[in-house]
């Protein structure tokens, strides 16, 4: 997915965002998740390492992954975009929050907690970021349901922000993820789409 963003010419960065519980090759999945009990047995094991990657430990990382990304060879001056899946579009919320200055370009696929009751639920910060957001939200997902959406919505709104906030109609939480049993081609074709044109549309512009 990565390479595939990079193919419209970015300098794509992809961080283990698990850096603390071992290397990616430690953590993938050894599971075929393209079955729906493989799948779930791989969520199990990873559900915990989400819980564990709270808002106090995601901040500095994200500080470090926007200066490493300054920091490559060919990176222009300018804005730059995030994009983040499942608990990534959270990351990707607080990027474009905590770096409002830079972040010109924010999308969220399938996510989840990106509208809730905590005192620290991303939406709450949207007051300071200036990027663009487009999301792209799994239909009935239990992390992330109607009312959630809807609450995410009016917060960008408050926010004065340009922004899509849409239910992909029949695409399951995951539905990006083709070595998955959620894999919805359509739906992960439409986010492709949508997501180029908001690369597109603000940092080429």
């Amino acid at each position: 997915m990565a390479q595939r963003i990079a193919d419209w010419g970015y300098i794509v960065l992809a961080p283990n965002v698990f850096y603390r519980e071992g290397t990616a090759a430690e953590l993938a999945p050894a599971l075929d998740m393209t079955t729906p009990e493989g799948r779930e047995a791989a969520g199990a094991a990873a559900f915990p390492r989400v819980g564990r990657l709270t808002t106090d430990k995601a901040l500095p990382d994200i500080d470090a992954w926007v200066q490493a990304l300054r920091g490559l060879d060919g990176v222009a001056p300018g804005p730059i975009g995030v994009t983040g899946y499942c608990m990534g579009a959270r990351l990707a919320v607080r990027t474009a929050t905590a770096h409002p200055d830079e972040v010109a370009a924010c999308g969220g696929f399938h996510g989840g907690g990106l509208a809730t009751d905590e005192p620290d639920s991303p939406h709450l910060g949207l007051g300071t970021a200036r990027a663009r957001f487009v999301f792209g939200h799994a239909d009935h997902d239990r992390s992330m349901d109607a009312a959630a959406v809807a609450r995410l919505g009016e917060a960008l709104d408050a926010a004065g922000l340009q922004s899509a906030n849409e239910i992909y109609a029949g695409a399951p939480h995951g539905y990006s993820m083709a070595d998955t049993s959620a894999f919805h081609p359509e739906a992960t074709e439409r986010h492709f789409r949508e997501l180029r044109d908001l690369l597109d549309g603000t940092l080429k512009s």
